[in-house]
């Protein structure tokens, strides 16, 4: 019985960490560049865009590792978060992403640019960054 108790309590307990884990972070990032401009209007706020590949480690890292962090949420929910994927594993990319990538002059994965909401380029960083090095390249720092 006082096991059954304990198991129940440790659920109840675990809820707020599964809430926050980095699936429940994707609903507010945009997949496309429209409709961040759009949202960054409403709000008036600035742009933020990763644009990965599927098969990209570093990629991986700041999905599963950094964006889902306190200090990388802070940083995010100052802007609108735009995620797009511009290569799956075998390399198709996808049209959004392919869009992107010639407009932006994509040539390494990640890339990271903060656009305002004209979508013109604010400043961009190649590579994963670290939960403060994220935050500071989002406050422009």
């Amino acid at each position: 019985m006082r096991i059954a108790h304990l198991t129940a309590a440790l659920f109840a307990a675990t809820l707020p960490m599964l809430a926050a884990s980095p699936a429940s972070h994707s609903a507010g990032w945009e997949h496309s560049l429209a409709a961040a401009q759009k949202r960054a209007r409403a709000e008036k706020k600035v742009i933020f865009m990763d644009l990965w590949a599927e098969w990209c480690g570093p990629c991986q890292l700041l999905q599963k590792k950094v964006f889902p962090t306190p200090t990388a949420q802070a940083a995010l929910s100052r802007v609108v978060p735009l995620s797009v994927m511009v290569e799956s594993m075998d390399g198709t990319a996808s049209a959004e992403g392919k869009r992107l990538a010639a407009r932006f002059k994509l040539n390494a994965y990640p890339t990271l640019i903060v656009l305002n909401a004209d979508g013109k380029e604010l400043r961009r960083s190649v590579g994963a960054l670290d939960p403060d090095s994220l935050a500071k390249f989002i406050a422009g720092k």
